[in-house]
């Protein structure tokens, strides 16, 4: 499992293979330079953004992984991870990435598919109707006959949304998504997404490629974990549980040490009250929220999910106590400034919704707000700022707890 770049869905892929008995190592991007894949038969890279994750691999590892899978290895990518393998990444499948402005770009949720006949798929007995979980996908645009799809959509389910309009509620009301979609500026009809590919196969040379827009890692997602382990079967010819336990502390020698988690986690559940209590946003599932138009919802559950984590797995014995702790304090100094920032910004945010000015992702007529922006995420919808440099931080600690565990 390829961990660069995937922040929050590198979680969910973690906790859900985890939960589901399958085995798998971590491997990062200098590895895969290294040679690493070829101790193994299947490449899985989960969600993120795919423009991040070829930086990280760098020339070298992206050839290293066309050489994987043309020799014979298999590849399996989620969202993001399914994005760098298509022609916009390193072309892997002879697949593009539709355009932002032709595609559904906001849908999150739960919705229907129709399955073709595979493997992955099971005889269908272990699923409870073909209904799976999306967050905010790219749409594929396929030519190539050659390609295989092996699931397309078929309806938005009532309990997903449109940007930060609930489907259900829009449907009962006989909204008018056209007047919608002309005051938003984007597409949100999710009835534009059916009969769309979600799930595709096809060959790189020796190799298998399977790129899914469906978050099988989704929590608590039933139907998810049974294909998760079908993919396991299929692409890495195992369905081995995996029985090995988390290292415990030494309680006599680690009780009295915090490392400083809980400063973090004190000011991360501040952030995300400041943004609740304002009705910007509220919680989805346990780990992804749902927020208002205009917002950047995904990257303060992004930091608050990473920085729960830490806090979960920090009871995990560290061979370096004190480099443990200088790493959760370098952490401390950039989150308590970018804190008090967010939560300058949150309000007025707010409070130019409430006046009824437009705010989008990328605008805003109010100076401070994007003067706000620009340091605290800078321009990049895939991250950048003082928001990025203090994802990298949190990563490395996350990383080394979570490879323990």
């Amino acid at each position: 499992m390829l961990w660069d770049e995937s922040f929050l869905w590198g979680i969910m892929s973690f906790k859900a293979l985890k939960t589901s008995g399958l085995q798998f190592d971590f491997v990062r991007a200098e590895d895969i330079r290294n040679g690493i894949l070829n101790n193994y038969k299947m490449l899985f890279v989960p969600g993120g953004w795919a423009s991040n994750k070829i930086k990280s691999l760098g020339e070298k590892g992206v050839e290293e992984i066309r050489r994987f899978v043309q020799s014979g290895g298999n590849y399996l990518g989620f969202c993001g991870g399914a994005g760098l393998a298509t022609l916009d990444g390193i072309g892997l499948l002879n697949i593009k990435r539709v355009p932002t402005k032709d595609r559904v770009p906001s849908f999150s949720g739960q919705a229907s598919f129709d399955l073709a006949k595979h493997p992955i798929w099971g005889d269908n007995t272990g699923l409870v109707g073909p209904i799976f979980h999306v967050w905010w996908p790219s749409q594929f645009s396929i030519a190539d006959t050659s390609i295989n799809i092996l699931s397309k959509y078929d309806r938005a389910l009532p309990d997903s949304f449109s940007s930060d309009l609930n489907v259900g509620d829009i449907m009962k009301s006989h909204g008018n998504w056209e007047s919608l979609e002309q005051a938003y500026g984007i597409n949100l009809d999710p009835f534009r997404l059916s009969g769309q590919p979600a799930v595709v196969e096809g060959n790189f040379g020796n190799g298998k490629v399977i790129l899914s827009l469906i978050h099988f890692d989704t929590p608590e997602d039933k139907n998810g974990a049974v294909v998760l382990k079908n993919l396991w079967k299929y692409l890495a010819g195992v369905v081995t549980i995996s029985c090995d336990k988390i290292k415990m502390p030494d309680q006599e020698n680690t009780a009295h040490f915090d490392f400083g988690v809980s400063e973090l986690l004190t000011a991360v559940d501040e952030l995300i009250a400041c943004g609740e209590r304002n009705f910007l946003w509220f919680w989805r599932n346990p780990v992804l929220l749902q927020w208002r138009r205009g917002i950047r919802g995904l990257e303060y559950c992004t930091l608050y999910g990473m920085i729960k984590t830490v806090a979960e797995y920090s009871h995990i014995m560290i061979d370096d106590i004190v480099l443990f702790r200088r790493q959760v304090n370098s952490v401390i100094e950039l989150l308590l400034p970018f804190k008090e920032k967010a939560e300058r910004l949150l309000l007025l945010e707010k409070k130019a919704l409430h006046d009824g000015h437009r705010i989008t992702y990328e605008k805003s007529d109010d100076s401070e707000i994007m003067q706000l922006r620009q340091e605290l995420f800078a321009n990049s919808k895939s991250y950048g700022g003082m928001f990025k440099k203090l994802l990298d931080r949190i990563d490395s600690v996350l990383f080394g707890l979570l490879r323990t565990a």
